[in-house]
């Protein structure tokens, strides 16, 4: 299942490496990634590669906990739902 996961806060350094440790330590690929820095602001945005049988719920609970420790919000998305959110 593919998943989109955006980050957004102030910047500050380990943001990437934080969210990237967390990914690893979860068995979630990293297809394609996007960040840039607004003035003080921190934005990324990936695509992630989970496993078939992954537990949603606990990878959001997760992230979430990172995102706490790191100073911004994490959200993730089945990219199914993204889609239809995003489609006119």
């Amino acid at each position: 299942m593919k998943a989109i996961l955006t980050v957004i806060g102030q910047d500050k350094v380990g943001i990437i490496a934080g969210v990237s440790q967390k990914l690893a330590d979860l068995d979630i690929n990293i297809l394609d990634v996007s960040q840039t820095i607004m003035e003080e602001y921190f934005t990324m945005t990936m695509m992630l590669q989970l496993k078939q049988n992954a537990d949603f719920e606990n990878i959001k609970k997760e992230l979430h906990s990172v995102g706490v420790k790191l100073g911004v919000k994490i959200n993730l998305q089945n990219e199914e739902i993204f889609n239809a959110m995003h489609k006119l």
